[in-house]
């Protein structure tokens, strides 16, 4: 089978395409013919040896596949060979087969394409959770939500509103992705790349701060965030695309009750009724229509360097997506 490889850390040009054995499934595992794989800044960060975890070498990334079940391992109970599915994976989802533990499947709807099932994954189950898990989202709160216009931003814009946010807050770097965010139901959009942007949140707030607020910028984005939180307001933090690490005085969180916390997708995957129950209403949400997904591109796998330069180049909008 043809998979995408790196060897070594760098830029998009390490990832190079192989030819491979195709994996056997065994136990509890089932091998997936792979018809769209996500790509995410999880992967650039893999690629770049700056993930959370380590990433060994040599090293094929892809996290978030969906697919067709084409063989299923001796011990399999579950899922049956041509089940449509989606599931996360450590690792090997840039290849045109992959395997999977069949308690991580879940079923997709004959009604939702493979590209966005693949699409939903990892930046959908990150907004569901970042907003409903560990931002602990109340009925008439008030969310702010950076980078509006990217996968993870785009989709809470809109479960905020299915959970029930009172006013939804949303930053994005240019005109063209604030009225996206808008679009989506953005009630406020503001340009955090201006001087002087935490004045406009503390007046889309009347002064009265921010509830719960979704971060992965880091460095001055994330003073400015915590600055502006209500009392008892939480900030989660699941990214760091700035790469620049903040200052955090652990007392400057007692004034006002505020609370930081932090998010990694991976260990909702250690929680599998958890996770199956909210991929299914995911795919429950876009199924109904009530969450819409913007596809940015999709590729041939043969493309994922160019696709990882699309993507770090922050002028895409919505998923990019990969096809082997």
């Amino acid at each position: 089978m043809k998979a995408i490889q790196f060897e070594e850390y760098g830029g998009p040009e390490v990832l190079k395409a192989i030819d491979t054995e195709k994996p056997e499934p065994a136990g509890r595992q089932v091998l997936i013919e792979v018809k769209a794989v996500g790509v995410n800044y999880a992967d650039t960060a893999r690629r770049e040896g700056q993930y959370v975890v380590p990433t060994p070498l040599p090293f094929i990334p892809g996290a978030e596949i969906a697919g067709i079940v084409k063989e299923i391992g001796p011990g399999v109970k579950s899922v049956k060979e041509c089940d449509r599915v989606v599931t996360l994976i450590s690792s090997n989802g840039y290849a045109e087969y992959a395997l999977a533990d069949e308690r991580t499947l879940v079923p997709l709807p004959e009604e939702v394409d493979f590209t966005y099932g693949a699409a939903i994954l990892l930046q959908g189950l990150t907004a569901y959770h970042v907003l409903k898990t560990s931002g602990q989202l109340q009925e008439g709160e008030t969310v702010l939500i950076h980078a509006g216009a990217g996968g993870v931003g785009s989709i809470a814009i809109q479960l905020a509103k299915i959970f029930g946010a009172g006013k939804v807050i949303a930053t994005a770097s240019s005109e063209e992705k604030r009225q996206f965010a808008k679009d989506l139901g953005a009630d406020v959009v503001i340009d955090y790349t201006k001087e002087g942007w935490e004045k406009e949140l503390d007046k889309a707030t009347d002064g009265k701060g921010v509830d719960v607020a979704l971060e992965m910028v880091g460095g001055e984005v994330f003073s400015k965030t915590l600055a502006a939180m209500a009392p008892f307001g939480r900030v989660v933090v699941y990214g760091k695309a700035g790469n620049e690490q903040p200052n955090l005085n652990p007392v400057m969180l007692m004034g006002k009750n505020h609370t930081v916390t932090g998010f990694f997708l991976p260990q909702i995957m250690r929680k599998p009724d958890l996770y199956s129950r909210s991929l299914g209403e995911l795919l429950k949400f876009i199924q109904e229509g009530r969450v819409k997904l913007t596809i940015g591109g999709t590729y041939p796998l043969e493309e994922a360097a160019k696709v990882h330069e699309l993507l770090q180049s922050r002028a895409t909008k919505g998923k990019l997506v990969l096809e082997p």
